[in-house]
């Protein structure tokens, strides 16, 4: 009688995940105290284009979240160079893209002993790079 192969079901899990993984090299910040529509309209500016001209438009653009954005990709570039042994000046931003975190809530007073709610969004940025 044949005998079956026993597969736990981390196993399997964990040699399908290993077989799916991303190579490329990435930088994540998680929590960031800008909201995900404030985040985007930086990373849409800089998305598909080459780190040097990224990291030029991050350089000058007036808004807050560009220098947030541009202390990530400076690491993201770091990762490729240190990690996967990438040349900075082939590297491209391949993917870039700002996820909701949590909401904090604060109260604002207002008149008559109303209070109002202030939500104080933050999101979770990533940046993914490739070499072209």
């Amino acid at each position: 009688m044949a005998e079956k192969k026993k597969y736990s079901r981390t196993s399997y899990k964990r040699k399908r995940n290993l077989e799916n993984r991303d190579t490329r090299p990435s930088a994540k910040l998680s929590y960031a105290r800008v909201s995900v529509q404030k985040a985007c309209f930086v990373l849409d500016a800089i998305r598909g284009k080459d780190v040097q001209s990224a990291l030029a438009l991050l350089q000058y653009n007036p808004r807050y979240a560009s220098s947030i954005i541009k202390k990530l990709l400076e690491s993201a570039i770091a990762n490729a160079e240190n990690n996967n042994g990438m040349n900075a000046e082939n590297l491209y931003i391949a993917a870039c893209y700002a996820d909701k975190g949590p909401t904090m809530k604060r109260v604002r007073p207002r008149a008559q002993g109303r209070a109002y709610r202030i939500e104080k969004r933050m999101s979770h940025i990533t940046i993914v790079l490739d070499e072209r």
